[in-house]
């Protein structure tokens, strides 16, 4: 093994017009090697949650060698093992990779290597020589940058062009891995980066649910479904909210992404009453753009500027790029651009094979996993300070994040001083949406009920599922952390699952998305206090309890919730189409008395069934209940007269002959 090794030099991506040298995988080109010796034949594998991913050397005549690639699914893998037999990588000539069969070791990545090895050894007669995946993701992803020309690009507004890097100007920079689930790794140089955060609603998250909505049977055709199909049939835009009246007064695009699936919720179609383009489209659009939010967030953060995206679930599929480079750069306003990698699904693998005589190579074992199985867990405690100790001099500033059908985040400095800095459109809408589709449930409350019987673990792909026992201590996750939300799905009928996994699967997926955006937000504008509150909050403890705990390691933050959180808007005319009502709340002055009322911090505490008033009565329970039930009624009078106003004063707008003028951002 010690003199098997890849040379580099000279690389340069080789596409042959006569489909000579034409990929296993269609859209991966060879790279063609000058130097590198035609044989002994080389073969790494990056094993993952659902792919695996064969990168190899093969001779192409005239000298050298060329490295391809192919892809399986990890269920199908015999057709692996046969395809490495028939491509003569591990025999040739009765001698490949060793004086003999039993010396053969290949190179492997990724939590599969852990968890297949007797497959491998079984079948094909070698053993698994591992390499850490993330060494491997960024050796992969810097060979490209620095090795092949052309081998990254943009993808923006229809159109691929590539980018030149300069080698001795690449470093830092943002790398965004989307497998089946999402890894986000800050690169500063060569095997010098950092895993700095990731999500769990990615490649898997879109793949499962896209098999439970449409029947596909793969990412391929569930991609080629999206292309046919129109997201808006589904998605909820602020101009359903707000009527086009309101979106002109408040500067809002009419076309804007407000709730994804947020349509869903008023609407008495049934699951097959829906196309399964319409669907595809709709879960396409909702997940590219929410990965693109929070690569935005954390390289803002982290003050980088250059953003590469790789990994399997990419695919050079158009409307995935596009949806990416469109997010990144309006959210960035032109500041920050979405580059994108040849072979972006292979980085793995190749960082794999070019660990080949690399005597610096750092591979652990399970046991040396497991020594470090605690070193990167933070077991920082929130900073929990009491009701009492919140004052006018100490609240401000603060994030509220409002959590209706879709989600808008806003810093408050002070009384009638804001800004709303961003927002999400997977909210409760999209919850809700999906829920009615998934589980047939009609109301939030149902679902809620539906979840709290469920088990998430059922639908959803665990670290441990894909590492096996000691997870990847490595970067600090252990094997219960989730790591792809509905990456366990392998079926595509419904009927297979229960309801009520799905529902916990739903509400486990898309709390913890809300808290992580709104950690950031926070993160970015140097807030140290957060409240909730919105109607999908409305005192609902599982909510609240997974929006809490995905914060719990975030001691720099304190997590509240509001008391009538789902009422406060109309207390303050909070969202007042006249001026986002929070001056309106502030006018009325009882910012105070709302956010000192009653605040949630991780621990709910048990309702008293009786409180004693100002004037020394009790109010029992039932009373507080019916006096709610009468405020909930002069409530919705109140919203109906806006609603009037807003009628009135729209048809006022077009009698008066004023145009209607409007920007496009989508």
């Amino acid at each position: 093994m010690g003199g098997l090794r890849v040379d580099l030099s000279g690389a340069e991506i080789r596409v042959d017009p006569a489909g000579g040298a034409a990929a296993d995988d269609g859209g991966s080109p060879p790279v063609f090697l000058p130097r590198q010796p035609a044989a002994p034949p080389l073969l790494a594998l990056d094993i993952g949650g659902t792919l695996i991913k064969l990168v190899y050397t093969a001779s192409c005549g005239g000298g050298g060698a060329e490295l391809r690639f192919a892809k399986f699914e990890r269920r199908r893998m015999q057709e692996c093992f046969d395809f490495v037999r028939a491509q003569g990588l591990v025999h040739r000539n009765g001698s490949t990779m060793g004086s003999s069969k039993e010396n053969i070791a290949l190179k492997a990545s990724g939590g599969g290597a852990y968890k297949y090895t007797e497959d491998f050894r079984e079948k094909l007669g070698v053993c698994l020589d591992k390499v850490d995946e993330m060494d491997s993701v960024v050796s992969g992803a810097n060979f490209l940058l620095q090795s092949v020309p052309g081998a990254a690009f943009t993808h923006m507004n229809g159109k691929k062009s590539s980018v030149d890097i300069s080698p001795n100007n690449l470093f830092p920079y943002l790398l965004v891995n989307i497998g089946s689930g999402v890894s986000i790794l800050k690169v500063t140089g060569n095997r010098k980066f950092e895993r700095v955060t990731g999500t769990h609603i990615g490649g898997g998250t879109m793949f499962g649910l896209a098999k439970l909505l449409t029947g596909c049977k793969s990412y391929d055709e569930f991609l080629q479904l999206s292309q046919k199909g129109d997201n808006f049939v589904l998605d909820l835009i602020v101009k359903d909210i707000c009527g086009e009246l309101v979106c002109q007064k408040q500067g809002l695009s009419t076309s804007t992404l407000a709730s994804s699936f947020g349509k869903v919720i008023t609407s008495k179609k049934k699951l097959t009453d829906y196309r399964p383009e319409d669907l595809a489209s709709t879960l396409l659009s909702a997940f590219t753009y929410n990965i693109a939010q929070i690569s935005f967030l954390v390289a803002s953060i982290l003050r980088l500027r250059r953003v590469f995206f790789g990994g399997s679930y990419i695919r050079g599929h158009k409307s995935t790029m596009q949806n990416i480079s469109y997010a990144i750069d309006f959210w960035s306003q032109s500041k920050m651009q979405a580059v994108f990698l040849q072979h972006e699904g292979y980085l793995g693998a190749l960082g794999a094979l070019m660990s080949y005589g690399d005597s610096g190579d750092k591979n652990m074992n399970l046991e040396e996993m497991k020594e470090e199985e605690n070193i990167h867990e933070s077991a920082t405690p929130i900073d929990e300070t009491s009701a009492d100790e919140h004052n006018d001099g100490n609240i401000f500033p603060y994030l509220l994040v409002n959590i209706g059908s879709g989600v808008s985040m806003i810093e408050v400095t002070g009384n009638g001083k804001f800004e709303r800095i961003i927002g999400s459109h997977l909210g409760g809408g999209t919850i809700l949406g999906l829920a009615r589709l998934l589980t047939g449930c009609s109301s939030y409350d149902e679902f809620l009920e539906l979840s709290q019987r469920g088990n998430n673990l059922a639908v959803d792909l665990t670290v441990g599922d894909i590492y096996g026992e000691h997870g990847y201590p490595k970067i600090g996750l252990p094997a219960s952390t989730t790591a792809a939300s509905f990456g366990k799905v392998s079926s595509s009928r419904l009927s297979e699952y229960k309801v009520e996994d799905l529902a916990a699967a739903l509400l486990n997926s898309f709390t913890y998305n809300i808290g992580q955006i709104a950690y950031f937000v926070a993160n970015l504008s140097g807030l140290k206090r957060i409240f909730f509150r919105g109607a999908y909050i409305c005192g609902h403890e599982k909510t609240m309890d997974k929006i809490s705990h995905s914060l719990k390691s975030k001691g720099q933050v304190q997590t509240t919730f509001l008391c009538h959180e789902g009422f406060l808007g109309t207390l303050g005319a909070f969202w007042s189409y006249e001026n986002m009502g929070i001056d309106g709340l502030a006018a009325h002055d009882v910012i105070r008395e709302v956010l000192l009322g009653a605040p949630y911090t991780g621990q709910l505490p048990s309702l008293p069934l009786t409180h004693q008033q100002d004037n020394g009565e009790d109010t029992t329970f039932e009373g507080e209940v019916e006096r709610l039930r009468h405020d909930n009624a002069v409530l919705k009078a109140e919203l109906e007269r806006l609603q009037r106003e807003n009628t009135e004063l729209k048809a006022k707008l077009v009698k008066s002959g004023k145009p209607n003028t409007f920007y496009h951002q989508t």
